[in-house]
């Protein structure tokens, strides 16, 4: 939606100031200064926000967007406890250098890692490439500061308690509704003494699920397992550029076994040299276990050179006349594969009323003991009108969110709610679980100027 409004021009909305806050204190008086004057506020990380968290009402108050790159400092470094305090506007590029010019590593890296930041990750319940070894952004939150209209709080600083509900997760996930989060402690690792990524391959992306859901539930020490399908798969060959290596890999599946539509592993291994060795030797039985081959050169590299850069893909694309977006959920693993051919299927015919083809590829990542989340891209064709590519855009999400709802997955694994997933929200939590959460934001906002339209409706 924001992609078509910022290329097309249709931008009718938008921040009537920005204030740049360089403490809690200044943070303090925003907020003040909003309630006196009846202002909705957005804090802006990085921008980096796919499902409309930073966007302002069409109607309603002045909103000023609250930028809080200039809080981005390493606060407190605490080596015997393993923590670190940074301020929450701190990047993913400028919090992983802070740390590890002290040997340390926070290990949380989304595929928006070089834009967003810490404070952004916590409100959002960001998932990290290597969730599998770090953690999600959850278990990596210790504590924090947070200015809210009601007053400051301060988290309880504690390892673990049992005193009631935990008031982090009334922080984690609030997404502004709440207050701004201003600084935040986090739980830190020493840096590995080597790290790794590899490559596997599995004849068909149904036994690729069934290898990987037996790797988690066994629990190798790995960092991290992204299954794709065969058309994932395809596309990672072509965009490498290495038209040879790439006939000539495809050529060697086919001997060994891999048929017509290999489906690839990436993993990764992180920590010291007889840890890592033993971890690659546990999996390579897996993999040879279900019909799979091991790849221990070039495309797991490859892959973690590029990580970062899929994103920008979206603009040549566009430049080029499409339009590529992508959705997720988690679903346990007794739904998973049901629940991925079905929103694959919903995407790949969803303009067939138009004529239109559509691309759909995806992958099985961050997996757990009992599940995995389905991350699914998309590319179709731009239309001459801009409001009719929203409309085919509009189509596909729909049909898609409607698709995972009914199997029982989660409306976002990782990409938060915002303004696109507002109308599932109250179908995941119930009645009673939505107005929980709506009482919660009254309480603590009672006059309604964080994040105004944001996570849930109010009235």
């Amino acid at each position: 939606n924001d992609w078509v409004d910022m290329f097309d021009g249709l931008i009718d909305t938008y921040p009537d100031g920005v204030a740049y806050p360089t403490s809690k204190d200044d943070v303090r008086t925003l907020i003040e200064f909003a309630e006196r004057e009846h202002i909705n506020l957005i804090p802006y990380g990085g921008g980096s926000s796919v499902t409309g968290h930073l966007t302002p009402p069409g109607e309603g108050p002045i909103t000023i967007s609250v930028d809080l790159a200039r809080m981005n400092q390493l606060i407190d470094l605490n080596e015997e406890n393993h923590e670190a305090t940074f301020g929450a506007g701190v990047s993913g590029p400028q919090l992983e250098e802070q740390l590890r010019k002290h040997g340390y590593i926070l290990g949380h890296f989304p595929q928006s890692w070089e834009y967003s930041t810490l404070g952004g990750w916590i409100v959002t319940r960001s998932v990290g490439q290597q969730s599998y070894h770090y953690g999600r952004i959850e278990p990596l939150f210790v504590s924090g500061h947070m200015e809210t209209p009601s007053g400051p709080l301060d988290l309880p600083h504690v390892p673990k308690s049992a005193a009631g509900p935990d008031l982090r997760h009334m922080v984690l996930g609030s997404e502004a509704r709440l207050g701004i989060l201003t600084e935040a402690t986090m739980r830190i690792r020493q840096l590995p003494e080597q790290e790794h990524f590899y490559a596997a391959f599995f004849p068909s992306f149904e036994i690729g699920v069934d290898a990987v859901r037996k790797i988690a539930q066994d629990e190798l020490p790995l960092s991290m397992l992204r299954l794709s399908d065969p058309m994932e798969t395809e596309t990672t060959f072509q965009l490498s550029g290495e038209e040879k290596l790439v006939n000539l890999a495809k050529k060697g599946l086919k001997i060994f076994g891999q048929g017509d539509q290999p489906c690839m592993l990436i993993y990764g291994l992180t920590g010291n040299p007889a840890n890592n060795r033993l971890a690659d030797r546990q999996l390579a039985h897996f993999v040879r276990s279900y019909q799979g081959m091991m790849v221990k050169f070039y495309l797991g590299e490859a892959w973690v050179e590029k990580r970062f850069l899929t994103p920008y893909l979206r603009n040549t694309l566009w430049d080029l006349g499409y339009a590529l977006d992508t959705l997720e959920t988690a679903m346990p693993w007794s739904k998973l594969q049901e629940t991925r051919n079905a929103v694959v299927q919903e995407i790949a015919h969803g303009l067939e009323a138009d004529n239109e083809p559509v691309l759909v590829f995806s992958h099985i990542s961050h997996v757990y003991t009992n599940g995995g989340s389905i991350y699914v891209t998309y590319l179709y064709r731009r239309a001459q009108d801009p409001h009719e590519t929203l409309a085919r855009w509009q189509n596909l999400k729909t049909a898609a969110s409607q698709t995972i709802i009914d199997r029982g997955g989660t409306i976002s694994h990782q990409h938060g709610v915002g303004i696109d997933h507002k109308p599932y929200l109250p179908i995941e939590k119930g009645a009673l679980g939505t107005q929980m959460i709506r009482n919660m934001i009254k309480d603590v906002d009672p006059n309604n100027i964080m994040n105004q339209g944001k996570l849930i409706d109010l009235d």
